[in-house]
């Protein structure tokens, strides 16, 4: 399924690679996350606009602490996405939240459910965690299906947990546990 290269996590996958950020993905990224459809289903630490600033400090953050948990997922030489595990620290230390995200035009091609269910794979391998846990809002239900088809399962829909774009509203938990 994957491979550490000299740069890192590579995963070559059918529909996507899950790699490393590098330097050359500023343009893409820039292209694919400045976008309000993707931002409303993101955490705020994610800027709107998303700029070519925010996308450099991006690139350098994720080489210098997190090269092993946080990746790009790249179709035909571009990354138009990303995923990325989160440890969860303290009794939650064998927990980490997942997420991901795709650039609009990648929406509905199953990249997100292959990308998910590879990087679900490397965590249980890597890492010594037990659970991984994905949050979504309750009007991302296209987000739910991936995690779904990716082997997760509904545990509880969190009546007022978040708020995005001034809205208070539900989200759903999903898990998924080492076999």
């Amino acid at each position: 399924m994957g491979q550490k290269t000299k740069g890192g996590v590579q995963l070559e996958l059918t529909r996507c690679t899950v790699r490393e950020w590098r330097p050359g993905d500023v343009d893409s990224l820039v292209k694919h996350a400045n976008n309000i459809k993707v931002w409303r289903n993101l955490h705020d630490a994610f800027p709107h606009p998303y700029t070519r600033t925010d996308a450099v400090e991006w690139i350098q953050q994720t080489a210098r602490d997190q090269a092993d948990t946080v990746f790009a997922i790249e179709v035909d030489g571009n990354a138009i996405g990303g995923i990325g595990l989160h440890p969860g620290k303290d009794v939650e230390r064998r927990t980490a939240a997942i997420g991901y995200w795709l650039g609009e035009e990648f929406w509905g091609r199953g990249i997100a459910t292959e990308a998910l269910a590879a990087v679900t794979e490397y965590a249980f391998s890597k890492f010594d965690i037990e659970r991984l846990e994905a949050f979504v809002f309750e009007w991302n239900l296209p987000s739910a299906r991936v995690l779904e088809k990716a082997g997760y399962t509904l545990e509880a829909k969190l009546k007022r947990r978040v708020t995005k774009a001034e809205r208070t509203v539900d989200c759903f938990l999903y898990a998924r546990f080492r076999e």
